[in-house]
């Protein structure tokens, strides 16, 4: 009986809310690959996009206040919404442990929102943990100015912020790779994102952790960098850790910077002690000496001969987060400054008919978003760059040419062909030119 009591306490109630378009778009995709163990809640302002939304839980903000339509790209109009709603928000949350926002920042309903439920959710005792994207340069300045702005404000109401820069996705991607590809690898990273720190307290495996453990190193945390590394074969533990901390999703950040690091170790049951004691020392002499680490692994025979290492890295500098920014607006060519003081007239037509009905009694937004406000920390410290130390890379690189060590891990080595096909959760990118594998690989899994 008194087993039966030690064991008796639920797992932790974990449930993951989407913000806004891109934030219920991958809502649907982390449904759709099978994400276990967390309820999914969908919010927006746009009822039709609700519509299409396949969480349990589905949240109309701001019902009042845009009628059912978008937020046309203008923040506050998706904060207002959400302060709206606010009781139906915290109703949903209710008595959750963890819980992620995800959304993608630079248009009106994430940006806006995200925050405010964000808030909402910590306040009512939850561990919060952000992860978000930010835009396509080709999506233009304004918007990338606005994520900016959001990450800033948003990472104020959260534990832990995981931002995903889609620029990055481009970087990696085969010049041929289609549109629709990019925004389903960028739901896909945001999956795995969700997925890594789940699956450390929902699955067991060798290491069992807990909530606390992952409270201890995500809690108050701020800014935090996800990497993920894929390997089989020989080496594959060390290897896939390799690739996990030098993700070019890391943004240049390295992970010796962090306060905490949460690692999650996923493989079949026969993974050896030795692989996994490999993977960790590799990341453990990467991190900084003082940095708390947690590592956790996660048993699912489904992967095969693979081995998958996420590393959470979290407690980051502010200047990490600047160099960050920075580095975004730098692919502008521009420095971040205050938006265009009519943003108005650039509402998408689709909600300019629509304008007298859903945002009559908004004429105040020009202020109230601050236009003509005064540079943002953010903005002020833009010229301070961030210096990647290559020391480090030679340290874990060994006696690697040049040429090699500047190429991505994971394009050093040959992919086999089988491994072409894309698996929910895989970030590693295999574009293929040949007749067989000309369908992008997202469609390729759906058909089977």
């Amino acid at each position: 009986m008194l087993i039966t009591d030690i064991y008796a306490d639920p797992p932790a109630k974990i449930k993951v809310i989407g913000v806004g378009g891109a934030g219920g778009n991958a809502v649907n995709n982390m449904i759709m690959s099978n994400l276990s163990g967390v309820t999914f809640i969908a919010a927006n302002t746009d009822v039709q996009a609700l519509g299409v939304s396949q969480a349990s839980i589905k949240i109309q903000l701001g019902e009042k206040l845009t009628k059912g339509l978008g937020a046309g790209a203008i923040p506050q109009v998706g904060c207002d919404a959400a302060l709206e709603s606010l009781d139906q928000i915290k109703a949903a949350i209710g008595d959750a442990d963890l819980v992620f926002v995800t959304a993608g920042m630079g248009g009106g309903t994430g940006t806006g929102a995200a925050p405010v439920i964000a808030k909402a959710a910590k306040e009512m005792g939850a561990l919060t943990v952000g992860v978000v994207t930010k835009p396509f340069s080709f999506e233009g300045k304004r918007r990338l100015n606005s994520a900016v702005n959001g990450i800033a404000d948003f990472r104020q109401h959260v534990d832990s912020i995981i931002t995903i820069p889609n620029d990055r996705l481009v970087q990696l991607a085969h010049k041929k790779a289609t549109f629709a590809e990019m925004l389903r690898k960028a739901d896909e990273v945001l999956y795995h994102a969700v997925k890594g720190i789940s699956d450390v307290i929902i699955v067991p495996g060798l290491i069992n952790l807990d909530f606390n453990d992952v409270k201890t190193v995500m809690s108050e945390s701020g800014l935090a960098m996800m990497g993920s590394g894929l390997a089989s074969g020989e080496g594959r533990g060390r290897e896939a850790a390799m690739r996990a901390i030098t993700s070019p999703l890391l943004e240049d950040v390295s992970i010796d910077g962090a306060r905490g690091v949460l690692i999650n170790l996923t493989s079949s049951s026969d993974v050896g002690m030795e692989e996994v004691a490999e993977a960790s020392n590799v990341i453990q002499e990467a991190a900084h000496e003082d940095a708390n680490i947690i590592f956790g692994t996660a048993l699912d025979d489904e992967m095969g001969d693979a081995i998958r290492v996420t590393v959470i890295a979290t407690g980051l500098s502010n200047s990490a987060f600047e160099a960050v920014s920075a580095k975004a607006a730098s692919i502008q060519n521009t420095v971040v400054s205050p938006m265009n003081p009519n943003p108005t007239t650039r509402i998408n037509p689709t909600h300019n008919q629509h304008n007298n009905a859903g945002y009559q009694q908004q004429n105040t937004y020009n202020q109230q978003q601050g236009y003509n406000r005064s540079p943002s920390p953010v903005e002020t410290h833009l010229g301070a760059g961030y210096s990647y130390d290559p020391s480090r890379k030679q340290h874990f690189l060994g006696n690697l040419s040049e040429e090699e060590r500047n190429q991505p891990s994971f394009l050093r080595n040959p992919v086999n062909k089988n491994s072409a096909v894309h698996t929910p959760g895989d970030i590693s990118f295999s574009f293929d030119d040949d007749d067989t594998y000309g369908t992008p690989s997202f469609m390729r899994k759906q058909a089977n």
